[in-house]
């Protein structure tokens, strides 16, 4: 017995493991002791695929009919009744009845209970009776895997290769042509061909036979495609056959689009068979997603006490082993999981994918690397790896990966996107500056690139000295106008809708405001959200909960400009007094399958006041500590605990902190909703106004109302009441916005720029604010608020030229030329009626700041694009005879450049 295991065994059974590990090494020691010799050599890709062309002549007969008590026992495994199954199937084969079926029904009874020698068993006796069966061979494979007989399996593989070669002479059943599909997938051929000839062929002949179903779907989701997967699942439910496997898969085919879909599909498989390891899996692994490691771990012990050497239940404990920092263990739980089938690549891809999805890159590339040493080609540990190095930074790396991974498995969806992606973004312009680089489309460059690394610049600045972090590699900013390029960039596929910026450690990406309609959000703020991660994430290495990451952005948002992130509203306030409210020690769940937006909202907006909590109530020092506690591998709860008293008593507080909070907020309100009419017109909302005239939602009713009938001067009193009260708020179409709007409407000018400021304080992307509030400016010739106020809606839509013209003229007014010169220099590039004039306003800009050599050059510039412009001949005479009193040697070689344009000018 190998040392490891022993020192594992030892460690499950002081921790109540029973003897689940002791079966796991007793089986791997005795599969160890049979040994095969590896076969001939498989045949090439051409040979595979002239089996599927051989095949495509076999009949396609249905199987016959076998009597009830078969399709008896195959309802008992789908419900879970495996010991009954079992028993049914092997007193079946026992008597010698003539059909395949039974003892692959039996088979498949023990390996999925972990019954490996009997398996073998039954497989080596059915083998030498149905030894044309492809299903039966197809099965035996992971039989002798799982015993442990690698070099059976090559031996094995050609066996049945040869078989598949042979079967157009006989008789090809159903369930052998979907098993030569599955077995030519697992090797990498054409997926298109396998569906075409073999999956769909087998559904056209028999549209009721739900195997080819479930096959097609697992073809679908093995390749990106989960559309497809849930097209062809639906249609399968209309068999209204009772399989937990069909649930299973649908559940995976919606899990990226929706969540809460899914976990619907996975209740309904463990219904069905609350035995379901696939499904059982997939709960498990959910757990481990919302930091709910004591739940995942009991799942993963249910799945145990099915099959005591599932390897999947291993590895998910390596994992939560792992994030507990519990790293001896991790090793002793992966020794289990491989102690059967030692070079089980599957192992270790799913722990690497399931810490790279806790943002932990490095192990999880690591694991990756293990998962293909044991296979090189397993494409889905490859693109995993791909995704890693990608995600850390290692670009060349990571395309490299991922172009061999689009070249060898051609339909992969995901791999597909993002070569294509790859492509589009070669043309992006890359920006550099100490350590921080841009990659962003060449016109946005253009238009507000620079902008966008004085600020990541600036946040470098900040929050490095806050946090006492420096990264040592570059840091990667992508910012793509497209959101289906954000998506297949940072998700590997379009959706991601909502999402305005992610950040993995050293990469960030973000969408522009050209990918968000009419209203986009502060992209100064997204950014500065985001680089706070890469300092938060590369303090810790990585080993942070989600709450903690997002409470520390959305706290420093705000700490940089009181109108940016997550504020107090109405509707935060009910939620904080309400069950909405997530204990501290359990605030990631509310990130992972949040309810509805505003659930998830609420969720960045709670973490935030939690970490304003810890700060007020424990200093930024304890908070600190927290974070390089987490960077030694000391779990969340153990460094809070540390730092800031017990988990408990953390909850406790911060309950009470949060419920002071929002009962602060409208302290003189009514808030109750309990007599609000159910509807009503301006005059019902009147009268109920009247009777009660401090409350929120009745005076917020009214006023809506008034403003829907155009009743400015009746909007204003509901308005009015709101602001003394203290709770009028800056959202989106909200009572701040319709206040300023009820003023203009009745032309009272001063009360209106004072809504709108009021609204800009409290709202990062009031975009319409901003553009009335430069349109006052104008018209009052109140430069100094025109230039505040384009800038700011530079912040939020920098691609208008709008906004790049305001900021040019009120600079030019307020001799602010180097604002002057960033706003014309937009403008240029946003395909300008008169480019000329813009030249001219350039040169002006430049000559003013004595920078004579741009001044010059855009001077020439105007004249190039009309010759006659008399303004432009007038400044070049003067920038060139000014360079002749300064700078005589200049002003030859100047001449030597520009004698047309000056001869010209002397003409004139």
């Amino acid at each position: 017995m190998r040392p490891v295991l022993v020192n594992a065994s030892r460690f499950l059974v002081d921790n109540q493991y029973d003897d689940q590990l002791l079966e796991v090494i007793d089986l791997g020691h005795r599969s160890r002791t049979l040994h095969g010799q590896f076969g001939q050599t498989m045949t090439t890709t051409a040979n595979c695929l002239l089996v599927v062309c051989v095949l495509l002549v076999s009949l396609l007969t249905p199987a016959p009919v076998f009597a009830a008590s078969y399709d008896d026992a195959v309802q008992q495994f789908r419900n879970g009744q495996y010991d009954a199954a079992a028993t049914t199937a092997a007193s079946e084969v026992e008597r010698g009845v003539w059909s395949e079926r039974w003892p692959r029904l039996l088979i498949q009874c023990q390996l999925t209970q972990g019954d490996y020698a009997d398996a073998l068993q039954t497989y080596r006796e059915a083998l030498q009776r149905y030894p044309t069966s492809i299903a039966l061979r197809y099965m035996g494979l992971d039989v002798l895997r799982f015993n442990g007989l690698h070099d059976e399996v090559g031996t094995a593989e050609a066996d049945l290769f040869a078989q598949m070669q042979r079967a157009f002479a006989g008789y090809i059943t159903r369930d052998n042509l979907i098993a030569a599909g599955r077995f030519l997938t697992g090797r990498g051929e054409d997926a298109r061909k396998v569906l075409e000839m073999f999956y769909d062929r087998v559904r056209d002949r028999d549209p009721d036979y739900l195997d080819a179903y479930l096959a097609t779907a697992e073809l679908a989701i093995r390749k990106g495609d989960f559309q497809v997967a849930a097209n062809t699942l639906q249609q399968a439910l209309k068999l209204e056959e009772e399989t937990p496997d069909l649930h299973h898969l649908l559940a995976k085919a919606m899990e990226s689009s929706d969540g809460q879909a899914a976990t619907e599909q996975i209740a309904i498989a463990l219904r069905i068979n609350p035995q379901h390891l696939p499904s059982l899996q997939w709960l498990a692994e959910r757990a481990i997603d919302r930091e709910r490691y004591d739940e995942a771990k009991d799942v993963a012990n249910q799945m145990l006490q099915i099959n005591p050497h599932e390897p999947s239940a291993w590895a998910l404990m390596a994992v939560i082993s792992h994030l507990r920092g519990e790293y001896d263990v991790e090793k002793l739980m992966r020794a289990a999981a491989l102690s059967t089938w030692e070079q089980n690549p599957n192992v270790d891809h799913l722990i690497g994918r399931k810490l790279s999805e806790k943002y932990r890159f490095a192990e999880g590339a690591a694991y990756q690397n293990l998962a293909l040493d044991a296979d090189p080609l397993h494409l889905a540990a490859s693109f995993q790896l791909a995704q890693d190095m990608l995600r850390l930074g290692e670009e060349e790396i990571g395309w490299e990966i991922a172009g061999e991974v689009a070249k060898s498995d051609p339909y992969n969806v995901v791999a597909y996107n993002l070569m294509t992606l790859r492509d589009r973004t070669a043309k992006f312009t890359v920006l550099k500056q100490d350590g921080i680089h841009v990659r962003m489309d060449a016109t946005e460059a253009k238009l507000y690139g620079d902008a966008v690394m004085e600020l990541l610049l600036d946040a470098k600045q900040v929050l490095c000295e806050k946090y006492d972090e420096m990264p040592d590699k570059p840091i990667l900013v992508e910012i793509f106008p497209h959101q289906n390029d954000f998506a297949i960039r940072t998700f590997g596929l379009p959706g991601g809708a909502g999402y305005l910026g992610v950040c993995f450690g050293r990469v960030i990406t973000a969408n522009s405001p050209a990918s968000q309609g009419e209203r986009p959000s502060n992209w100064k703020s997204v950014l500065w959200h985001e680089f706070c991660h890469v300092v938060t994430l590369e303090k810790t290495n990585n080993r942070m909960p989600r709450w903690l990451s997002e409470g520390i952005s959305v706290y420093e948002e705000r700490q940089r400009n009181p109108s940016w992130g997550e504020k107090m509203s109405p509707q935060y306030r009910s939620m904080l007094l309400s069950d909405d409210l997530t204990p501290v020690s359990d605030l990631s769940a509310a990130f992972l399958s949040p309810p509805s937006a505003i659930a998830l909202q609420f969720a960045y907006y709670e973490s935030s006041l939690v970490i304003e909590f810890l700060i007020e109530q424990h200093g930024h020092a304890a908070l600190l500590a927290v974070l390089d506690d987490l960077s030694a591998g000391i779990p969340i709860n153990d460094a809070l605990t540390r730092h800031t008293g017990s988990l408990r008593r953390l909850d406790t507080q911060f309950d009470a902190y949060a419920k002071k909070r929002a009962n602060q907020f409208g302290a003189l309100v009514d808030w109750s909703r309990d007599t609000l009419p159910e509807s009503g017109d301006l005059a019902t909302w009147k009268g109920w106004t009247r009777a009660n005239p401090t409350n929120y939602w009745g005076l917020r009713e009214l006023a809506k109302s008034a403003i829907e009938g155009e009743q400015w001067e009746q909007a204003l009193i509901p308005l009015s009441r709101m602001q003394q009260l203290g709770v009028l708020t800056g959202e989106r179409g909200g009572p701040l916005e319709w206040l300023a709007r009820a003023h203009r409407e009745l032309g009272q000018d001063r009360q209106e720029i004072r809504a709108i400021q009021d609204n800009l304080s409290q709202s990062s992307d009031a975009l319409p604010a901003l553009r009335r509030w430069i349109n006052i400016g104008q018209s009052e010739e109140q430069w100094e608020n025109v230039l505040d106020a384009s800038q700011q809606a530079l912040a939020i839509q920098p691609l208008l030229p709008e906004f790049h013209l305001a900021s040019a003229v009120a600079a030019e007014k307020l001799d602010r030329h180097d604002l002057a010169v960033e706003a014309l220099s937009a403008l240029l590039a946003l395909d300008p009626v008169d480019p000329a004039a813009l030249h001219f306003r350039l040169a002006n800009a430049y000559e003013e700041q004595n920078e004579s050599f741009p001044a010059k050059h855009h001077a020439l510039m105007a004249l190039e694009l009309a010759p006659r412009y008399r303004d432009a001949h007038r400044l070049l005479w003067k920038l060139h005879h000014a360079v002749s009193e300064e700078n005589p040697a200049e002003a030859e070689q100047n001449d030597a450049e520009n004698v047309p344009a000056v001869e010209e000018e002397e003409a004139l």
